[in-house]
């Protein structure tokens, strides 16, 4: 029998993800970040962007950001008052950190929670409508990062299964049994069935912005790398977790591969967060469990994992 609190710790999992996959509503986020810029009284809100507008700076954008959630810094404040609300996109991610120490002008982030590789040419089906991000390159842009993949394999439906099965009372391992029953491994074909799609994402970027610098950012550890796990971060079951440990290093390599054979860079996130897992303690911990203790999305990169992340991209580009 499972624990009481990991059977806690899972519904909260459960109702959060479930939040974040349906990308949560930052508005009130925004309508505060707006309020304080333009010296209005809170509870005002700037006059906002038409509806699929892209930022000013597109029009000349020399480096544009393109990913998901953990691209956009979904729920760490101060969120980008202008942007979908769906997107829940921060203004301390890696994308607007790099902006700033390079001192960019013409930067436009379009990263948004839940994106997924076809929402780059297509545009996104949530609150706010995002319109496609590959509409912010341009011809002269010169520098594009691109942080996706994980939504492809199911982030979100990975986690929440995971900590469902974690219940089971027949098994030790239920999570691996659901993904990889008899050594048929899921996961793996998720990964390998993505890859086609981010080397034509890749391919995309450079036929519209063929002079642009091509940085294809990974992930960050999540799991401690060995021991034990910790049920009120992570509610999944103890012999779940080296199939899990796995999956995101799985994910990385793949990444890897598609950046070079598609001559972009891959920039890796994952070695330097060892050390930095949800079950750190604040403060130390870059990635936030299933119900943060900093301001971030569940199982997402809080604001420390954005400066980390900031800090591998800013070395790549040296």
């Amino acid at each position: 029998m499972r624990t009481t609190r990991r059977a806690i710790a899972g519904l909260a999992a459960l109702t959060a993800l479930g939040a974040l996959s349906a990308c949560s509503d930052d508005s009130g986020d925004a309508k505060a970040s707006a309020a304080a810029k333009s010296g209005a009284p809170a509870g005002t809100q700037a006059a906002p962007a038409p509806a699929g507008a892209l930022p000013a700076a597109a029009s000349g954008a020399t480096y544009v950001a393109l990913g998901d959630s953990y691209a956009a810094g979904v729920k760490i404040p101060v969120i980008v008052p202008t942007a979908p609300p769906g997107c829940s996109r921060s203004e301390s991610n890696y994308a607007h950190l790099v902006a700033k120490q390079k001192n960019i002008a013409g930067f436009v982030d379009v990263t948004c929670g839940g994106a997924r590789t076809p929402d780059l040419t297509v545009g996104q089906q949530t609150q706010g409508t995002p319109p496609p991000q590959f509409d912010a390159l341009r011809p002269d842009t010169a520098l594009v990062t691109l942080g996706v993949g994980g939504n492809d394999i199911g982030f979100s439906e990975i986690v929440t299964m995971c900590v469902l099965q974690s219940r089971s009372t027949t098994s030790t391992q239920p999570c691996t049994d659901k993904y990889a029953p008899g050594g048929n491994d899921e996961l793996t074909k998720r990964i390998a069935d993505t890859g086609p799609k981010l080397a034509a994402a890749i391919t995309g970027i450079k036929e519209r912005s063929p002079k642009a610098r091509i940085l294809v950012v990974g992930y960050p550890t999540i799991l401690p790398e060995s021991g034990p796990g910790c049920p009120t971060q992570v509610p999944v079951a103890d012999g779940d977790l080296p199939y899990l440990r796995k999956v995101v290093p799985a994910l990385n390599d793949m990444i890897a591969k598609e950046a070079a054979k598609q001559g972009a860079e891959y920039v890796d996130t994952y070695t330097g967060s060892a050390g930095h897992d949800v079950c750190k303690p604040v403060g130390t911990k870059w990635v936030e469990g299933v119900k943060p203790e900093s301001p971030a999305g569940p199982v997402h990169p809080n604001a420390l994992g954005q400066e980390a992340m900031a800090k591998a991209v800013l070395a790549k580009l040296g």
